[in-house]
C-alpha cells in the first residue's frame, strides 16, 4: 500500500482580485521564499484567445494576489507548465521561455529557447500531426510540454506532443543534445508530458501514452521504468447517463 500524506485543507487559498478567475490551471510552482506562480489558461488577456489563452500570475506566501506576469507577452499561448530553478528563476513552456528575478522575458538570450513561427514566414500556421511524425531537429521544439532543471543548472525539456524526445541544453542555453523518438520501447516516448529531476541528477519523465514513468541519467541513459499498470476508468458517455426522474 502507498503511505498515507497527511495535509491541511485550506479553501481558497489564492486571493484574486475582482474579474479575475482561474480558469484552467496547468501548472503551479512555489520558489524559496514561498511565493508561487499559477499558469492558468482560459482568459482573453492578449493575442490569443479563449482556451488558448494563458496568464503568469504571482502570489505571496499568504495567497494574495500580486501581480500578472508577462501580460499580452507575444506567443503567449497554450502555457502548459511552470518550474522554477534554485535561482528563483521560472520557466514555462510552450515557448520553453524562463523568467529572470524581475520577470521579464530574457528574448535573444540564452533565456529563451525555441519560439513562435513569425507572421511572415512562409510556412506560418499551426504545428501538423503527420503519421508517422516528422523527423526531430537539432534546436526545434514542436509543442513542448515541461521543463526541469538540475543541479548545475542544465536544463531538461520534454519536446511531447510531435517530437517524442527529451531536449538538454547548459545554463547558458547551448544545446548539448536530446534522445528519445516515438515507440514504446525502452527510451522511446508516446506524449512525454511532464518531467522532473531528483537530487542525483536523474531524470523521470512521464511518458503518458504509454502509461509509465521512464527514468534515465543526465545524459540520456535508460536506468529503469515505473508502470502504472491502473486501468482508465470509463467516463459515462451523455446518452448513457440516466435521466432526471420529474417532479
Amino acid at each position: 500500500m502507498p503511505p498515507v500524506i497527511n495535509f491541511d485543507s485550506l479553501p481558497d487559498p489564492l486571493k484574486l482580485p475582482d474579474n479575475l478567475y482561474l480558469g484552467e490551471v496547468s501548472g503551479i510552482a512555489v520558489n524559496s521564499k514561498g511565493m508561487s506562480s499559477s499558469c492558468p489558461r482560459g482568459n482573453s488577456t492578449g493575442p490569443a484567445y479563449a482556451a488558448a489563452a494563458a496568464q503568469l500570475l504571482e502570489f505571496g506566501p499568504d495567497g494574495k494576489f500580486l501581480r500578472e506576469i508577462g501580460h499580452n507577452l507575444y506567443a503567449w499561448s497554450f502555457a502548459h507548465m511552470v518550474k522554477v530553478d534554485r535561482h528563483d528563476k521560472s520557466g514555462s513552456p510552450t515557448r520553453a521561455r524562463t523568467w529572470s528575478s524581475s520577470s521579464r522575458p530574457r528574448d535573444g538570450s540564452p533565456w529563451c529557447s525555441g519560439g513562435k513561427q513569425e507572421a511572415s514566414d512562409e510556412e506560418t500556421g499551426p504545428l501538423k500531426h503527420p503519421k508517422p511524425p516528422l523527423a526531430a531537429e537539432p534546436g526545434r521544439f514542436r509543442q513542448v510540454t515541461d521543463i526541469a532543471f538540475d543541479a548545475a543548472d542544465n536544463t531538461y525539456i520534454s519536446d511531447g506532443y510531435i517530437n517524442s524526445r527529451i531536449a538538454k541544453v547548459d545554463k547558458n542555453g547551448n544545446w548539448l543534445k536530446s534522445w528519445g523518438e516515438p515507440g514504446n520501447g525502452p527510451g522511446q516516448f508516446k506524449t512525454p508530458h511532464a518531467i522532473a529531476v531528483d537530487a542525483k541528477g536523474n531524470v523521470y519523465v512521464a511518458d503518458r501514452g504509454n502509461h509509465r514513468i521512464q527514468v534515465f541519467d543526465g545524459e540520456g541513459n535508460f536506468q529503469r521504468q515505473i508502470v502504472i499498470d491502473v486501468p482508465v476508468p470509463q467516463m459515462p458517455s451523455r446518452r448513457s447517463a440516466p435521466s432526471r426522474a420529474k417532479p
